[in-house]
């Protein structure tokens, strides 16, 4: 009789267990939704593309319509001498936006979207640690405060995805001296702070509680020289069921998916790789499964990443994605 009872039980449990996985992956927290989109724009990836930089900006807002866009102002474009602040490019883009009516993120410090990461100007390296947090600090306040009074900056990102130690070439992670920068942007302005998070590999704690939005990215495929490409098989559920998990226990406002991948990840730069190797982790197939799949996150706004390599991609011959994408942002 117990053993029959046991077996029973175990039954259930399995029956549970399937109905459980079968939800998590059907599941659609996005429906009936109404979900914003975005992009993110670097100028120094649009021009190691080869590409005119500024046509490519301008696409995005003459051709695409965006009006949600996260803008990088890579320490390395800035202060290319050292005490020398060049903001005439980081202007034009911020100025383009406003006269669009686009809604700007602006990413700043010495870790921002790209690789390597930390983008670095060459007479950095010839500081000791305590003379280059200290021109970071400055760099942060020289953007705060030039940008400061422009609406249509709506949030500060300070550095990026600051607690992932497994990518890009930067320095070890600081916690403490982040924290500076945190209170030192916050005390310069009121607007929201920003907090970028590694979607599979971060519990997202520290940034929701430092940050008031915490912006994740999501990549479906990547690839490494060890183990060559790797799909993640998580579920949209994962995402939106770790963000309520994390707004609940820390009381974060927002988190968002502030780097969703549209674009290939590569072993080599893309202009060294064929499009048959491109295509294996992002052609127009997969750029419409990733936005499904970032819609049933539930998760708002949506900040697609590549849209340099969209446009890139349409010099090449194939325009498709950058044809799909003017169809989003036009709905």
């Amino acid at each position: 009789m117990r053993e029959k009872v046991i077996g029973t039980l175990k039954a259930i449990v399995v029956v549970f267990i399937v109905f459980l996985i079968a939800w998590l992956y059907s599941a659609d927290f996005g429906e009936n939704k109404d979900i914003k989109y975005g992009v993110t724009f670097s100028q120094k990836y649009a021009s190691e593309l080869n590409l005119n930089w500024r046509q490519v900006y301008a696409s995005i807002y003459d051709e695409l319509n965006v009006k949600d866009i996260r803008i990088v102002g890579h320490w390395d474009m800035i202060e290319k001498e050292i005490d020398n602040y060049d903001f005439v490019d980081l202007d034009y883009q911020i100025a383009l936006a406003e006269r669009n009516e686009a809604k700007v993120i602006l990413a700043i410090g010495h870790r921002t979207p790209r690789w390597p990461e930390c983008h670095w100007p060459e007479w950095s390296f010839k500081l000791s640690e305590d003379e280059w947090k200290v021109k970071v600090l400055d760099l942060l306040r020289a953007v705060v405060l030039r940008y400061k009074d422009n609406e249509s900056v709506i949030a500060w990102q300070v550095e990026n995805e600051p607690y992932l130690k497994v990518f890009g070439e930067c320095p070890r992670m600081d916690n403490d001296f982040f924290k500076k920068e945190v209170l030192l942007v916050k005390m310069l302005d009121s607007r929201p702070i920003v907090i970028t998070e590694s979607g599979e590999l971060s519990t997202w704690l520290g940034g929701s509680r430092l940050g008031d939005y915490v912006g994740t990215s999501i990549y479906r495929v990547t690839w490494n020289k060890h183990f060559g490409y790797f799909y993640y098989p998580l579920p949209p559920a994962f995402y939106y069921l770790k963000a309520e998990l994390v707004k609940f226990v820390t009381g974060v406002n927002n988190i968002f998916i502030s780097e969703m991948q549209m674009e290939p990840w590569l072993g080599m730069p893309v202009l060294l790789t064929s499009l048959d190797t491109q295509y294996k982790s992002m052609d127009i197939d997969r750029f419409k499964e990733n936005l499904e799949y970032a819609n049933r996150t539930g998760l708002s706004p949506i900040h697609l990443w590549g849209v340099e390599w969209w446009y890139w991609l349409r010099e090449q011959g194939d325009s498709s994605i950058w044809d799909e994408a003017i169809k989003l942002f036009n709905k």
